[in-house]
């Protein structure tokens, strides 16, 4: 994400231009704009025109527009963003209060307005102008006959490509069908990490399946690439990593990065600190459960009590459209951090975030036992 300008008052109102360069920077302005916010950029109108016989005609005219933002539509596949809205600014073209559909897509240049930049947006600006931010993780989960090849970025995990092949079954004095769809669906998985996977950015691929599925395919795919002496992935041998998964679904992405050697091997990503942060929550409510506590209303009353030392929200929350509600999970961030916790926030776009969705969207690791806090029910709103 390119930052062009920013201009915020200390009353936290202002406008911000930006510019997404990449299909992750889509994600994050996914999470920036909500609804009540004014959005300018250019698009395309279609415009009637009368002629002085009577006649009318139509064109397509490119103009700038200005809407104040009532429903806001992300399409992950094409990454566009789509933001329907009521014209707020005069326009030659489109009359005030007018309805228009503003189209956000990549190299688009476009300015933001909020009447109160918080501190959850304005962390959210950083994070998506750092250029260290990149898609550095693969992963291929695998069984026979299905594969899923994903991208994980810091802030979401893209499936990419999706292959499902028939092989059929091992009958005695017919292995030769099943090696041929085996083959068949090797070939296919192969193609789709050459096609989907950029190997200047990543740095890690991970191939995971049960049983011997990864190293038959991983065996495959490198002597084809010496047959076809295939340069990229001969020269990437060495980012390739074998692991275990329960299955070729995408769930099973969860367990192959709680592995340790995965763990080592991409630990500077924040897609393994989010598995790590909830593994750790997981444990400590097994083991010490006054210590461990999920839902608004006991992490807030942990919160008064200064006893987080980890918070882990869900994004998914500051895009609600209450903004009081918003505003009282902002709040608890911020006092969070003030007492000197920690504050993962993690994407409903990874597994672990889907996950975090299931507890209520917010849970807490707390300093000290709170065993009063286990004896009130809960009554969250969510």
């Amino acid at each position: 994400m390119k930052l062009l300008y920013k201009n915020v008052d200390k009353e936290g109102e202002g406008t911000v231009g930006l510019i997404a360069e990449e299909p992750e920077d889509m994600w994050h302005a996914y999470n920036l704009i909500s609804e009540g916010d004014s959005v300018r950029s250019t698009t395309i109108r279609k415009v009637q025109s009368e002629t002085a016989t009577g006649s009318s005609t139509s064109n397509r005219v490119r103009t700038t527009l200005t809407i104040c933002v009532e429903n806001i539509d992300f399409d992950t596949q094409a990454c566009v963003l789509r933001l329907k809205g009521r014209n707020v600014e005069e326009n030659q073209y489109v009359k005030m209060g007018a309805y228009h559909t503003l189209d956000l897509e990549l190299n688009r240049k476009f300015s933001l307005k909020k009447h109160e930049w918080d501190s959850i947006a304005l962390e959210r600006i950083d994070v998506a102008c750092d250029p260290v931010q990149t898609a550095d993780v693969a992963a291929v989960i695998m069984q026979e006959g299905l594969a899923h090849v994903c991208l994980i970025t810091s802030s979401m995990t893209l499936i990419r490509a999706k292959i499902d092949v028939t092989i059929p079954r091992k009958r005695k004095g017919f292995v030769q069908q099943h090696e041929k769809g085996l083959a068949k669906f090797y070939d296919n998985v192969m193609q789709a990490i050459l096609r989907h996977i950029n190997f200047d950015i990543v740095k890690c691929i991970l191939i995971a399946s049960p049983g011997f599925v990864r190293d038959q395919f991983y065996e495959y795919m490198f002597q084809m690439a010496i047959k076809t002496d295939n340069k990229v992935l001969l020269d990437n041998k060495s980012k390739f990593m074998l692991v275990h998964a329960s299955s070729g679904f995408k769930h099973s992405l969860k367990e192959v990065l709680q592995d340790s050697a995965v763990v080592n091997k991409i630990s500077d990503t924040k897609a393994a600190g989010e598995v790590k942060a909830l593994e750790g929550f997981y444990t400590m409510l097994q083991c010490e459960p006054a210590k461990a506590f999920y839902g608004k209303r006991h992490c807030e009353k942990a919160s008064e009590a200064q006893a987080i030392e980890t918070l882990l929200i869900s994004d998914n929350l500051f895009r609600c459209a209450n903004v009081a509600l918003r505003k009282q999970y902002v709040k608890l961030v911020d006092s969070v951090r003030e007492a000197g916790g920690e504050v993962k926030i993690f994407s409903s776009m990874h597994i672990s975030g889907e996950q975090l969705d299931n507890l209520t969207g917010v849970a807490a690791i707390l300093r000290f036992p709170m065993p009063e806090l286990e004896d009130e029910e809960s009554d969250d709103e969510n």
